[in-house]
């Protein structure tokens, strides 16, 4: 039976780079905003480029939908994504988001010779086990694109980044995965990460 990964399709993200890093993984991916299809898919990758609040209002009824989902099958946000997993974000105003891992979203610190957004190659540093990390050396490279940063308790960070501050690069709650980096941008690296998705499906 062909394993599906349903890409939401709610007019913010780079559908079809994440679409081709999905196939190159070895899935269907099925890029939709029919809640049905969402339903029927295997997994389910939330991606995001832009402002939190364009992305939560642009997710209309995919948002009561993606957390039914989440309660027992796999979801992976990438980028924007990831950040509106948690609880709240500070750009532009306070924001609520899906909630789906406790913590909130923080704009870097205007700093000296630090440009932002974060943009380019950086490490991440595993904090603890997860299957979405299997095989993946300490201190691997992957992409970023990036003005704001996630915040989360110890038990919700699966991977630190150094950048004007250490920042949880991904996170887990549950069903629920979030990765600030573009796997689909990353490489081998990168390749492998969303492979170990697929694993959990």
């Amino acid at each position: 039976m062909t394993t599906k990964v349903a890409i939401l399709d709610y007019g913010i993200g780079n559908l079809r780079s994440v679409s081709r890093g999905m196939e190159k993984a070895g899935v269907t991916p099925v890029i939709t905003k029919d809640t049905t299809v969402m339903m029927g898919c295997d997994g389910v990758v939330l991606p995001g480029v832009g402002a939190f609040s364009e992305g939560m209002d642009k997710l209309g009824i995919l948002r009561e939908a993606l957390c039914r989902y989440a309660e027992d099958r796999p979801v992976l946000g990438i980028c924007l994504g990831m950040q509106m997993l948690l609880e709240k974000s500070t750009e532009f105003g306070l924001h609520e988001g899906l909630g789906l891992v406790p913590g909130e979203v923080l704009p870097f610190v205007k700093t000296p010779g630090m440009k932002i957004p974060h943009m380019g190659w950086n490490t991440i540093h595993t904090e603890q086990p997860s299957p979405l990390f299997d095989g993946i050396p300490q201190e691997s490279y992957v992409y970023f694109v990036h003005s704001f940063y996630a915040k989360t308790g110890a038990e919700h960070t699966l991977t630190t980044t150094d950048y004007i501050c250490r920042f949880a690069s991904s996170i887990w709650n549950g069903n629920v995965y979030g990765v600030q980096f573009h796997p689909e941008k990353s490489g081998d690296t990168g390749l492998a990460i969303l492979k170990n998705f697929i694993s959990l499906l």
